[in-house]
């Protein structure tokens, strides 16, 4: 089983752009304490779909939200021949925890 849930807040405001097929696709990343006082861990979110609307409509820089979704790993070389990877996070849902509320006004709908 693949599922990692994490809570953070987000860097910069999200990214969309449509896949080649279509599909909307948001990122951002998101920033969590390893201890009390530094924050140094930075995961990338990805989402797709429903929730890449949902995450560029109501999420902002700042936003905390808590992510439940599939660990997934990025690899390329460089220019220099070397070879690189990263982890990301492709999200299932958001959970809003604090916002300043962006997104809400004269809004019926709720996202969650």
């Amino acid at each position: 089983m693949n599922t990692c849930i994490i809570t953070g807040n987000l860097g910069t405001d999200p990214e969309s752009f449509f896949s080649d097929g279509g599909t909307q696709v948001v990122s951002f990343p998101i920033a969590f304490k390893s201890t009390k006082d530094k924050t140094d861990n930075w995961v990338k979110i990805t989402c797709f779909n429903k929730t890449a609307e949902i995450a560029e409509k109501y999420l902002h820089k700042g936003a905390r939200v808590g992510i439940t979704g599939m660990l997934d790993q990025d690899k390329w070389k460089t220019d220099d021949g070397e070879n690189r990877s990263t982890l990301k996070l492709i999200a299932n849902s958001i959970e809003f925890i604090k916002t300043d509320g962006r997104g809400f006004e004269n809004s019926e709908e709720t996202p969650f």
